[in-house]
């Protein structure tokens, strides 16, 4: 497995680089994901946590995650956990549910890898005609306590390409460590950028319908979470307005034992992301960012999230952001448009004494596996917490040969401080 599931050797040459990013040629970005893409791997050794989840706005401004969680840990029998988040920002009121469920499979009889179920919840891949209005769906039925069961259908129009940064079978994954033949660890994230969900809450028997809009994203952590990131930043923005529009990103900060020049040259900053016009993917964005280089405004494509105002909160010990942007600039995937797609969205998400939009400061230690917990705990004494925030906002647009156009849409998005 990794070289590095029990310790780490230092490199032969200690200038090495030992983090490899993905980072393929600005033209070269979009990584059409195929069937196999999205299987799971449900790895039964070394330390990989893999995850699916579907993040939904809805029309009424109903927020809803659904997540599994597949966790291996050294000779451990994997742990499978399914997660549900409710939020209603009109009365502010939060329904949470985590379950370690019971006999998981994977495949299902007569599906392939991209479904699965347990006793608690099913979730079933279908595959349509590649040419058909929504060339593929996923049906998700959870039963997570007698009060709430959640049934959902989301589907993916089909010039919103699924997508990874880069092409081919190693598109979408960063590496870890100085020998690439075997890495210390590796991440990979693949997305639906955006999708259309339909389908009902049902709380203490009585359906509640949901519509909206969303995005799907498949991750994997092939080593321990808290040395894949010191941190991370995600946004999903998602409108109704110029026919669907979405952006997204997913930024990650490497501890200080990953970075270009060897160990202690981390704080190497990895941000993937994308962007959605008229219910087509129209730009994927890549960029690595280096502590002791400066940022290159003229780049070609840009991926960036910025946290600013930051302010020392007392509850959790870090300095979080009272403001953030996201950027994005990436050459166009549309034919009819040729050029550069550049989006931008600040936020203010107020401090801890006048949160706006704080949806849960999520203590990641309460709510993981235990044998993760015990792991991650004894190897580097973290305390994660996430920051979660929804919000209306307002993303400014260019097309191609185009004026800068506001796009009001919902905002969902997190900050996640791993370590000081």
């Amino acid at each position: 497995m990794f070289s590095s599931f029990f310790s780490t050797s230092a490199p032969v040459d200690p200038t090495a680089p030992t983090f490899h990013p993905v980072s393929p040629p600005p033209d070269q970005t979009f990584g059409p994901l195929e069937a196999k893409d999205n299987e799971w791997l449900c790895a039964n050794s070394g330390f990989t946590t893999e995850t699916q989840v579907f993040y939904t706005i809805g029309d009424d401004g109903t927020f809803m995650i659904l997540q599994i969680i597949h966790s291996a840990v050294g000779l451990w029998y994997p742990t499978i956990q399914f997660t549900c988040k409710i939020y209603n920002p009109t009365t502010k009121e939060t329904i949470w549910k985590s379950i370690n469920v019971n006999n998981f499979v994977n495949p299902p009889p007569n599906l392939d890898k991209r479904s699965c179920k347990a006793d608690e919840f099913s979730v079933t891949h279908k595959a349509g005609a590649p040419d058909s209005e929504y060339p593929e769906s996923y049906t998700i039925r959870a039963n997570l306590a007698a009060d709430l069961q959640v049934s959902l259908e989301i589907s993916r129009p089909k010039l919103v390409h699924s997508w990874k940064v880069g092409p081919g079978e190693k598109g979408g994954y960063s590496y870890f460590g100085a020998d690439l033949a075997k890495p210390d660890g590796y991440v990979v994230h693949r997305f639906w950028p955006r999708y259309y969900a339909t389908g009902h809450i049902i709380r203490n028997g009585a359906a509640e319908s949901l519509q909206g809009a969303g995005m799907f994203v498949h991750a994997i952590q092939g080593m321990r979470p808290n040395l894949v990131a010191a941190a991370w930043n995600f946004a999903h923005f998602q409108s109704t307005q110029l026919g669907g529009v979405s952006a997204l990103q997913m930024e990650l900060t490497t501890i200080q034992g990953y970075g270009k020049k060897g160990a202690e040259s981390g704080g190497v900053v990895l941000n993937i992301g994308s962007v959605v016009v008229g219910d087509k993917l129209a730009a994927v964005t890549a960029e690595t960012r280096y502590p002791d280089e400066e940022v290159n405004d003229q780049a070609p494509v840009k991926s960036r999230a910025t946290q600013l105002k930051p302010q020392l909160d007392p509850e959790t010990g870090y300095a979080a952001p009272s403001e953030l942007e996201y950027e994005w600039a990436g050459l166009s995937l549309l034919a009819e448009s040729p050029g550069t797609y550049t989006a931008k969205v600040h936020i203010d998400v107020g401090n801890h004494e006048n949160p706006k939009g704080l949806v849960e400061k999520v203590d990641v230690l309460a709510e993981i596996p235990r044998v993760i917990k015990l792991a991650v705990n004894y190897v580097a004494g973290t305390k994660p917490y996430i920051y979660q925030w929804l919000n209306p906002a307002k993303l400014t647009l260019t097309a191609p040969g185009s004026e800068p156009t506001e796009v009001e849409g919902t905002l969902y998005n997190e900050a996640t401080f791993i370590s000081a």
